[in-house]
């Protein structure tokens, strides 16, 4: 099974959603750099369930130990690892369907490839292993910012078909972000959002959306031709996320409806470094970084997980009703924020590393 990002920046995820914790371990992490559970705990609190009401009600403290590779507050260089207790398992939630695969969840594939799957909440496949990679991400956000500069902010850009205004990516904040529960900085749209996810999950349905993410000072010169290329990379990364669906970078799909002409990005100088004077390329050429801003989009589906009686077949295809109980969240998006920015983070770390 893999559960290992990265080359020489590395994090390795453990632990499954109703198991005794989750965690990650850190490898490549230069030593020297200033790092406290409290730098990892902000992100954590950004991803954690029980925030509010458009999210799960799991109560998770999700509070991070660091039990090796710093010391006195500074990396040694050695392997960083972090564990991050479950505190709030219901596992009885999911017995009254341990014998049928889920709509739209691993269950069936899992069992097909490994001839077993967790007993509850989906383990390795549930999106509470991502707690272990914002954890990770957080140690390679802090990296990138106090070695290189680099500020990423993710945010929710579309609920469905409620789409959020322009947003400024030179320079919209994570403080713009969190202004709404729904975590969209155009604060007029985010009111929509979250009247639809209230609505859907009253409903017991679930709904999706988009989540767009910026990449700020990001050197030229990040990239590693001809298939370990930044944006094949982010879009490796993103896409491992639970309910991720989809991944555009730069000017994406829209850009298969302009011509050459319009598409191009001119160099232009900005003071004493060349740049271009539009971002269609969204940060990265020839799988390089150029020096300009890398923006990126994610597409999440609907969750699976939903309360609406949902008619399907158990393992031995039996005819059954199914009606999922536990805690979920009628949209991913909110708390999948803090997660895209961690697996940004990550692969761009990775990629700080590798050019030395």
């Amino acid at each position: 099974m893999s559960s290992t990002i990265g080359k020489i920046f590395s994090v390795t995820t453990f632990g499954e959603s109703h198991g005794s914790c989750i965690g990650a371990v850190i490898e490549g992490c230069p030593s020297g750099l200033e790092i406290g559970e409290q730098n990892i705990e902000l992100q954590l609190a950004r991803r954690r369930p029980g925030q509010g009401s458009l999210c799960s009600t799991r109560n998770e403290p999700d509070n991070v130990r660091i039990v090796s590779g710093v010391e006195a507050g500074l990396t040694l260089g050695s392997p960083i690892a972090l564990i991050i207790d479950n505190k709030d398992k219901r596992t009885a939630d999911y017995v009254d369907f341990a014998n049928i695969p889920r709509p739209s969840h691993a269950d069936f594939a899992y069992r097909s490839r490994y001839g077993i799957s967790s007993a509850s909440g989906g383990g390795r496949a549930s999106a509470r292993e991502t707690a272990a990679r914002v954890a990770g991400g957080a140690v390679a956000e802090k990296y990138l910012q106090d070695r290189h500069g680099v500020d990423i902010v993710a945010w929710v850009s579309a609920v469905s078909n409620v789409e959020s205004a322009d947003i400024s990516v030179d320079t919209v904040t994570r403080a713009d972000v969190d202004a709404s529960e729904v975590r969209c900085p155009d604060l007029s749209s985010a009111k929509a959002m979250a009247a639809m996810i209230s609505g859907v999950a009253e409903a017991g349905d679930s709904v999706g959306g988009v989540i767009t993410c910026v990449c700020r000072n990001v050197p030229a010169g990040w990239g590693e031709p001809v298939f370990d290329k930044v944006d094949a990379m982010l879009a490796s990364a993103v896409l491992s996320i639970p309910a991720c669906k989809g991944f555009e970078i730069g000017s994406g799909f829209s850009g298969t409806c302009m011509r050459g002409s319009e598409h191009n990005d001119m160099f232009v100088m900005k003071g004493s470094r060349l740049g271009t004077g539009t971002n269609r390329s969204g940060g990265v050429q020839g799988g390089i970084t150029n020096g300009e801003p890398v923006i990126f989009r994610a597409a999440f589906k609907p969750v699976a997980s939903i309360r609406l009686p949902q008619h399907t077949v158990d393992y031995d295809g039996k005819s059954v009703v199914l009606e999922i109980k536990g805690r979920h969240d009628p949209c991913v998006l909110p708390r999948a924020v803090p997660v895209v920015e961690a697996m940004a983070a990550i692969v761009l770390a990775d990629m700080a590393r590798r050019r030395g």
